[in-house]
């Protein structure tokens, strides 16, 4: 049995891949902070107030260990994010345990968000979301500089254009 189905071994090889920034290393791990230890804090607390013994402290354990798996994995996730531009689509990779590639055609581009949340500001990084008629559509690149995603966004919009008009 092969380690690895051929699809997965290189992405379409024949494309300029252009990675996110490095930079979205420590906007991912904040946000997983933000949610992961109230949430952590609350299983405790829930624990310590309903059952007497060792549970607090297992739950604590385990939740910590949970947190501490998710920050170490950051970086080789942020490292699987990159997007391409081709002549008729967008490419946009991601996934370490479950490989995604999605193939977004400029003429199927609806409308085209930048966004920033207060992390992503705090680091000078925004986020490109392209909307289609699909409503199950991946099409985030996210942890780019936002110049960088500015750029992008006019660039697909352009794209998008001219593929409507049939030039």
């Amino acid at each position: 049995m092969s380690a690895q189905h051929p699809v997965w071994e290189t992405w379409p090889g024949d494309v300029d891949w252009r990675p996110v920034s490095p930079r979205l290393v420590p906007v991912r791990i904040l946000g997983l902070l933000a949610v992961g230890v109230p949430l952590a804090a609350g299983a405790t607390l829930a624990a310590w107030l309903w059952w007497p013994g060792p549970w607090p402290q297992l739950v604590a354990g385990t939740a910590a260990a949970i947190l501490l798996v998710r920050a170490l994995l950051t970086r080789r996730a942020v490292r699987s994010w990159g997007y391409a531009e081709r002549e008729d689509d967008l490419l946009i990779r991601h996934g370490v345990w479950t490989k995604r590639l999605s193939i977004v055609p400029y003429n199927r581009m609806q409308f085209i968000d930048v966004s920033a949340n207060p992390f992503q500001r705090m680091f000078d990084l925004a986020t490109v979301k392209l909307h289609t008629a699909a409503a199950t559509s991946d099409s985030t690149v996210p942890g780019l500089p936002p110049d960088d995603a500015a750029g992008l966004r006019d660039r697909l919009a352009a794209r998008a254009e001219r593929e409507r008009e049939g030039l």
